[in-house]
């Protein structure tokens, strides 16, 4: 990439032209082929209105609602048609943020700041629960106490989570779904049980928060179950808003409290903000409500069923496959698929790559075996048909290489490491057996990840999230 001097700038059709160069190396956001990080609903007009409020309000600050009221006009507005789909009681409060990782972790930061004489505070997590939980409680110094879901439906256990609850624990979490495997736990059973101790409980609707209000046989999750005393809901995901996008919403304002912030003990301006930024573009909420608008609940309704039929049919067709089943019927519109001993999940990723299907590879975690993951957005909907015969192929040629063997040494090795004591040489060293680096040491990576994605399956989760960590590093450096 040709870097501008500190001369004259670049004209227009050369930022362009480089913008969409740039772009043709990244995976499709559009065409429903994408089935993982992003939601598309197929909707050309939506998409535009969406991207023209983006650009009117992308200069505007969300840092102060009285210089740019517009901005609370549109997010008042987004909160109360979340608060009637979610049941929401009177009185309610939400907040718009950037996304659902932000909104889990307010949830958290208001949770643990409503009990400040707990001075080591914890949270009870189904073993399933998003990684957003782990950052938070990373973040916040909140104890997570993970507790092992049902081996059969993959569903959080509430018994076992109330037995879990001390007096440190400021909250219990549900999910609804589950993005691993797409199920919504026993949420009325968990709010009861946090309710009984006086302890708040998040359920984390970040993925079908948008879903599960338009589905006719939806279990409760929703502020109808006593108990539950917030919500996160990302609108960038089923309402099929712009990225930045997610709500947060408690039952009342005095749960909401703690996790605001303000500071006057300086001699500018008093800090006040609702959310983890300070300073915000407008343009996310303004796209957000643009789109909500114009989709209305009767084209959601429509959008969630083509979506949820897609999926149906599709769990149908892989259980029917013999190398392939579901891991859990889907509640929603995710779908989890394991192999048999015939091929394996990571060869098969590489495989419907090939064939231009993105599906995303999860590993093997405690005794849950590795999986794919797969999203279905109404614009999947109508591909279904194209996305099951290259499934076929893709399994035929997984069985074909065979599953990706690792090395009983070089496992062995993996498992014994312990990656604080690491420095970068080693990391360095450890990229390039993982297959993450080039002979000369650069990082590179290979055509086909399933090798790699092998070794990564069999070390352990520190040491995995050591070796990406310092991956990311390395990638995030200039050149």
């Amino acid at each position: 990439m040709n870097e501008p001097t500190t001369g004259e700038g670049w004209p227009r059709e050369r930022i362009l032209a480089q913008l969409a160069a740039l772009q043709a190396h990244d995976l499709p956001a559009h065409g429903g082929r994408t089935l993982a990080y992003v939601y598309d609903s197929g909707l050309a007009e939506a998409d535009a209105v969406g991207l023209e409020a983006l650009a009117m309000f992308a200069a505007s600050n969300g840092l102060d609602p009285t210089a740019f009221p517009s901005l609370l006009t549109m997010e008042n507005d987004l909160v109360g048609r979340a608060g009637r789909l979610l049941d929401a009681p009177d009185g309610f409060v939400g907040t718009v943020t950037s996304g659902g990782t932000e909104s889990v972790l307010l949830a958290i930061l208001a949770a643990r700041g409503s009990r400040p004489e707990v001075t080591a505070p914890s949270m009870v997590l189904p073993t399933t629960a998003h990684a957003a939980f782990h950052k938070a409680a990373h973040y916040f110094g909140v104890r997570r106490v993970l507790v092992d879901v049902d081996p059969v439906t993959y569903r959080a256990d509430p018994d076992a989570m109330a037995h879990a609850i001390d007096e440190t624990t400021v909250l219990l979490v549900a999910s609804a779904p589950s993005y691993a495997h797409g199920v919504v736990d026993p949420v009325p059973q968990i709010a009861a049980a946090a309710a009984a101790r006086g302890v708040r409980c998040h359920v984390d609707a970040c993925i079908g928060g948008w879903v599960l209000p338009f589905l006719d046989d939806a279990p409760p999750w929703s502020f109808a179950v006593d108990g539950v005393t917030s919500i996160s809901v990302d609108l960038h995901k089923y309402a099929y808003t712009p990225k930045g996008a997610s709500l947060l919403l408690h039952r009342e304002p005095g749960l909401r409290r703690a996790q605001y912030f303000a500071s006057a003990d300086w001699p500018g301006y008093t800090m006040l903000n609702s959310t983890v930024q300070s300073t915000k573009s407008g343009g996310p909420l303004a796209a957000a409500w643009a789109v909500v608008h114009h989709i209305g609940d009767d084209g959601y309704r429509r959008l969630v069923r083509e979506a949820r039929d897609a999926t149906l049919a599709l769990a149908d067709a892989i259980d029917a496959m013999p190398a392939l089943s579901v891991v859990a019927r889907p509640d929603t519109t995710l779908l989890t698929v394991a192999t048999d001993g015939t091929c394996d999940v990571f060869t098969l990723a590489d495989e419907m790559l090939a064939r231009g299907w993105f599906v995303q590879p999860q590993m093997t975690y405690r005794s849950m075996p590795p999986t794919l993951h797969v999203t279905l957005s109404a614009a999947t909907a109508p591909s279904v048909p194209d996305f099951l015969v290259a499934l076929h192929d893709a399994v035929a040629a997984a069985q074909q290489a065979g599953p990706v063997a690792v090395a009983p040494e070089l496992a062995a090795m993996t498992a014994a490491l312990d990656p604080t004591t690491l420095d970068d040489t080693a990391f360095d060293t450890l990229l390039q057996v993982a297959g993450l680096a080039g002979a000369d040491g650069r990082l590179a990576l290979p055509e086909r990840m399933a090798p790699v994605n092998a070794l990564l399956d069999v070390a352990p989760p520190a040491v995995r999230e050591a070796l990406l960590l310092a991956f990311l590093d390395r990638l995030s450096r200039p050149a």
